[in-house]
């Protein structure tokens, strides 16, 4: 099971990613003139139900709340995820209007 300090913050590729037995997780994104744009979650089956795709986006939460980026949740799976834990959203500011938008 991966936590936290296993999410590596690829600036250059603009991904959170996981890796596991030579495969990869990640969680794309675009950082936007202090806005950190959150596209797409994508985790192998073989990886499933391990709660990568959750540390992935607590990974990108974490950047937020420490550079003071305001996360824009385009991916479902983040704005469901954020949903779920407002605890965790009300670390960060959210632009869910521009969460729609592509």
């Amino acid at each position: 099971m991966s936590d936290a300090t296993d999410i590596i913050d690829d600036a250059d590729e603009q991904r959170f990613v996981y890796r596991e037995d030579g495969a990869e997780a990640e969680l794309t994104y675009r950082a936007e003139g202090g806005r950190l744009v959150l596209d797409h979650t994508g985790v192998p089956d073989a990886m499933g139900g391990k709660g990568v795709a959750a540390r992935l986006v607590q990974s990108a939460i974490d950047r937020a709340a420490r550079s003071g980026e305001t996360v824009v949740p385009r991916c479902p799976y983040v704005q469901r995820w954020l949903e779920r834990h407002p605890d965790e959203a009300g670390r960060i500011t959210i632009d869910w209007d521009g969460a729609g938008s592509g």
